[in-house]
């Protein structure tokens, strides 16, 4: 009798205390009234954390490093002028983007809009197959079936020009985002119906027409949606409410190459640790996107199996692709699997070689001298939702929200910008006809404002273009063989990792005013 009331007594304890440490509802520090309350108008404030990394992304800390060449510029380009830079955190692709990754936005495009009616977009989506061919080689095979054949489902993509590797940024937002939301309940998984597509042609799921109200799903959110409005019926998301990730877009150029060196301490774990931060030294000037320590540049050095194995895919000399049969040394002659070769400290695959990549930025040759020295990046053009007549913002045969140029006259009195095209903003060209005293495309320079730099080297290259630093250009309607690209992200919060215990600033112990 006297153990049940000891261990009724213990229960009873142990219930206060867990009653006890239960949460304390979040209020506003100005009004008083609860967040995330249903009795107090469901305002609904996501915690200041980040959300989780996107489908195929690694998390890249940002920080300073010298942007530009870090060896003799054999090529006598002076493009590659070393300026020292920083990059703000951000997210990028751990590796090139695959053929079937490829294939699988064209099976979307394919079965979300009318044949007949978009034929002209879908087969501009497609990437140009004929790139493989050449007058004096024979090359028919990868013509046919590099694009299609299973056993190049895991090798980058090439033939893709820029446009399309813009396009399929935005078409890679927009689908982990709509099923971001529908993990969530927001919107409804049965908008599937078995055996077809969700609303098609200009009815399909564009994250940024979501935002704005301009979609309509076939049917409603489900009662188990965790957001709610004020008369506790299911709401379309916001931004704010955490669960859309940011817009997958190329890398810029300066994200590219600080991602492509890896810069990393020797420890970054002991950077979770106040007392043990490290010291900012940072050993860079590497060659290539590895650290030197058991390398010679490009073979490993270190004993064991993989001693003397080439660490990228690249071509050693003039008719050398991948040296002799039963002693391959980097055992590819093409592209190769997107996770093959060695990764750099960012644990990021073939930011050396395989497939030179595509960059968001617009060519300059001086570049890094230009340009701002905190997130470096040419090719703005700041642009605004375009509305129709009766001031509403509406989308295009695509179902993307109609957008344009701000006009430069509602800009004259800004002090931070004041034209909205500023591709060609203090890149040296005459201001006296705008555009073609200096890049007179085609007459003077093979340069235009439609040029857009290439990074990494490739199969096809000397050990020369698989620096970082190196930098090279092609118009962005143009594709090639070796030239793939990969994805990044904007990194939203503390720029030291993506857990929530990180903070953004120093924080320090408040001490007592003397009386």
């Amino acid at each position: 009798m006297l153990k049940g009331i000891r261990n009724l007594s213990l229960l009873i304890t142990v219930l206060g205390s867990m009653a006890s440490c239960k949460k304390k509802q979040e209020k506003s520090s100005v009004t008083g009234w609860n967040y995330n309350d249903k009795k107090m108008n469901n305002f609904t404030v996501a915690k200041p954390k980040d959300i989780k990394t996107g489908p195929g992304l690694v998390f890249v800390q940002g920080g300073t490093f010298t942007m530009g060449a870090t060896q003799e510029d054999v090529m006598g380009d002076w493009n590659n002028i070393p300026k020292r830079v920083t990059v703000n955190s951000f997210f990028i692709d751990k590796t090139e983007v695959a053929n079937v990754h490829y294939r699988e936005y064209i099976y979307w495009l394919e079965n979300t809009f009318n044949y007949d009616t978009y034929k002209q977009a879908i087969e501009a989506s497609k990437p140009d197959t004929l790139v493989w061919r050449s007058e004096l080689a024979y090359n028919e095979p990868y013509v046919e079936y590099y694009f299609s054949h299973p056993s190049y489902n895991y090798y980058p993509v090439v033939g893709v020009n820029w446009k399309q590797a813009y396009d399929f940024c935005i078409w890679r937002t927009d689908r982990v985002n709509e099923k971001a939301l529908m993990d969530k309940g927001v919107i409804n998984v049965k908008d599937y119906q078995k055996g077809g597509m969700n609303n098609v042609d200009s009815g399909n799921f564009n994250t940024k027409s979501y935002l704005m109200g301009l979609y309509n799903p076939k049917t409603p959110p489900t009662k188990k949606s965790p957001l709610k409005d004020a008369k506790g019926m299911p709401r379309a998301a916001k931004f704010s409410d955490g669960i859309l990730y940011g817009d997958y877009r190329l890398p810029t150029e300066a994200e590219w190459e600080y991602a492509a060196y890896g810069y990393v301490m020797e420890n970054p774990q002991k950077r979770r640790s106040e007392k043990n931060r490290g010291e900012e030294v940072i050993a860079n000037k590497q060659v290539y996107a590895w650290r030197n320590d058991g390398f010679d540049n490009l073979r490993s050095t270190r004993k064991g199996a993989f001693q003397g194995a080439f660490l990228a895919n690249f071509k050693r000399g003039s008719g050398d692709n991948m040296g002799v049969a039963g002693g391959l040394n980097d055992r590819s002659a093409i592209p190769a699997e997107i996770t093959s070769f060695y990764p750099n400290g960012f644990g990021i695959y073939n930011m050396s070689g395989n497939v030179s990549e595509w960059v968001a930025d617009v060519y300059r040759p001086l570049n890094s001298i230009d340009g701002d020295d905190f997130n470096f990046y040419r090719g703005n053009v700041f642009k605004r939702v375009k509305k129709n007549a009766d001031g509403e913002a509406s989308t295009d045969s695509m179902g993307r929200v109609k957008m344009e140029a701000e006009p430069d006259s509602l800009l004259r009195k800004r002090r931070n910008y004041q034209k909205s095209y500023a591709i060609d903003y203090l890149d040296g060209d005459s201001t006296l006809d705008g555009r073609s005293a200096t890049y007179n495309y085609g007459v003077t320079t093979l340069i235009s404002d439609k040029s857009r730099v290439i990074k990494g080297g490739s199969w096809n290259d000397r050990p020369y273009w698989l620096s970082p630093g190196a930098r090279r250009f092609l118009e962005e309607d143009q594709s090639s063989s070796t030239i793939g690209f990969r994805c990044a992200m904007t990194h939203y919060g503390a720029p030291e990792g993506t857990k929530a215990a990180t903070k953004t600033g120093n924080f320090f112990p408040a001490r007592k005013q003397k009386k």
